[in-house]
């Protein structure tokens, strides 16, 4: 998976005063937890547009400038309800060794059959929950519909993973080719021109 990279200041004083001076100052207060104690730190707020305001799943190499750094995940975020400017991050550590769980895009591949004959795609969930060691995570989870034919789901159970959990039921629907209007259209006119046809001959 990629990484982004975040430059941050280890913060002394976590109270609400130096809270608010350091969002006034176009920084965003953070915290890391996972290790043996929790990380306070600020970011300037522009560093966290390609993590944040994205489709894509990162991991995140913070920068501290002491010189630590630490790999993480965002594992929770907070916005300012009028200004919608970010208010908050929780970061998770990440070990080595140990499996950890994230969500990541689903990546739509093929033509499918159902589309192709007048259907259309539904997709049901855009991300899914993977469980991983770090260096197994992955960008996407990619769903091939190619076989899927009108009317058909696709279930998780039908997508590759390698070397990563999915942690959804196994009657999960990722997505579905559902009959469209002007397909259902089509085919209720075909079944009267039959049965009228059926009609005359009689």
């Amino acid at each position: 998976m990629k990484s982004i990279t975040i430059k941050a200041q280890e913060r002394e004083s976590v109270g609400k005063k130096a809270t608010k001076a350091l969002r006034d100052a176009g920084m965003v207060p953070c915290v890391v937890y996972g290790g043996a104690q929790p990380v306070h730190f600020a970011a300037d707020e522009r560093a966290f547009k390609n993590l944040v305001y994205t489709p894509n799943a990162h991991t995140v190499v913070i920068d501290l400038e002491k010189g630590t750094k630490m790999d993480a995940i965002l594992q929770d975020i907070q916005f300012d309800p009028v200004s919608d400017k970010i208010n908050h991050i929780d970061f998770f550590q990440l070990k080595d060794d140990k499996e950890i769980v994230m969500e990541v895009p689903v990546k739509i591949v093929g033509n499918s059959k159902g589309i192709m004959a007048g259907g259309t795609l539904r997709l049901n969930l855009r991300r899914l929950k993977v469980k991983a060691l770090p260096k197994n995570l992955p960008d996407f989870v990619e769903a091939d519909i190619t076989d899927l034919e009108m009317g058909n789901k696709l279930y998780v159970t039908k997508l590759p993973t390698n070397n990563f959990k999915l942690m959804h039921p196994d009657n999960t629907v990722v997505c579905q080719v559902k009959i469209s209007r002007a397909a259902m259209k089509a085919a209720q006119e075909a079944a009267k021109a039959e049965k009228g046809a059926k009609g005359k001959k009689k």
